[in-house]
């Protein structure tokens, strides 16, 4: 269960970092508190995953998944380059994110 927490606190990590692109600098006030509200339960999350998991693999997951899901999302939303390196470097996240799952052990 620690993991899918993980995975979800993830999501929420993503859905801040968008949240800042779409609340133009933390100015406008739906946005801004859009952001505000998936950052805490992104941090929430995060805490009650680290209850089980080891906090250096649950953190670098974490930023992984958002790191991943923001780049991606960027991309995708913000016309940012999809370039063979970038997403040769984002797939490298994603083994990275995999193999410390696979590595964990019992947690």
């Amino acid at each position: 269960m620690s993991w899918f927490i993980l995975f979800v606190a993830g999501l929420f990590e993503i859905a801040w970092a968008i949240g800042l692109e779409y609340s133009n600098g933390l100015s406008e006030p739906v946005p801004t508190a859009g952001t505000v509200v998936a950052l805490v339960v992104s941090m929430v999350l995060l805490g009650r995953a680290v209850q089980d998991l080891p906090i250096g693999t649950a953190y670098a997951v974490w930023t992984g998944i958002g790191a991943v899901g923001t780049a991606s999302l960027g991309i995708a939303l913000f016309d940012e380059p999809a370039t063979g390196a970038r997403l040769l470097f984002i797939s490298v996240i994603v083994s990275g994110i995999v193999g410390l799952h696979l590595v964990s052990g019992g947690h």
